[in-house]
């Protein structure tokens, strides 16, 4: 093998996620009302066939040949119905990859020249309805976090006679951490929630 086409192939291939197979994006979208820095939410519908009904920030599936800040962009203006000029991209937050072969990039957005939410025209194909939180509330807020553990179960017909020890091998197991988060009637939970949780974080100590 030539070793400098081996060393140009490496240094030219962009670096990926191993057993990904599923690349999301979402805004979590600031929006300034009476003065007041609030955070924005959309209540998914029920028209939808995944979590309808759920709460969650703008997003979806990154599209081919997209990168991850145009997809959140591009889905918050889907969604919400809005212009490109009213979405200001403010910068990325932390990367989430989860148990279940999915990676979600999340970015924090400002949404401008809207003096009230009643006035967004969102989309009701996916959107049931949108509310908003004031950050100072969230930044008060101790979300309720449960454990869920991830434990590895090998489906039938798995090779364990390829395995040193067996059936008796000692795999490895984690804690998934779940954040609930409620204001009023509304709870916040699962990926929006961690997202959530480490904006604020990111932001905890801004004055």
């Amino acid at each position: 093998m030539d070793l400098n086409k081996l060393t140009e192939t490496l240094q030219l291939r962009k670096r990926g996620y191993l057993d990904i197979s599923n690349h999301f994006s979402v805004l979590l979208p600031l929006i300034y009302l009476g003065g007041e820095l609030h955070i924005l939410f959309e209540v998914r519908s029920q028209l939808l066939n995944s979590q309808p009904g759920e709460i969650c920030f703008p997003g979806g599936r990154i599209e081919d040949n997209e990168a991850p800040i145009e997809s959140a962009v591009r889905e918050t203006i889907e969604e919400l119905n809005i212009s490109y000029e009213q979405v200001e991209v403010m910068g990325e937050l932390d990367i989430l990859t989860t148990p279940f072969n999915m990676v979600l990039y999340s970015f924090c957005g400002l949404l401008k020249d809207i003096e009230d939410i009643h006035s967004i025209k969102f989309n009701r194909q996916e959107v049931a309805s949108v509310f908003t939180v004031p950050v100072s509330e969230l930044l008060k807020t101790t979300p309720i976090s449960y454990p869920m553990s991830v434990i590895f179960d090998g489906q039938e017909g798995f090779p364990y006679h390829l395995i040193e020890n067996g059936r008796e091998y000692k795999w490895k197991s984690g804690n998934y951490p779940v954040y609930f988060y409620q204001y009023g009637d509304y709870v916040v939970w699962g990926l929006t929630a961690k997202i959530l949780n480490s904006f604020l974080s990111i932001i905890r100590h801004i004055k």
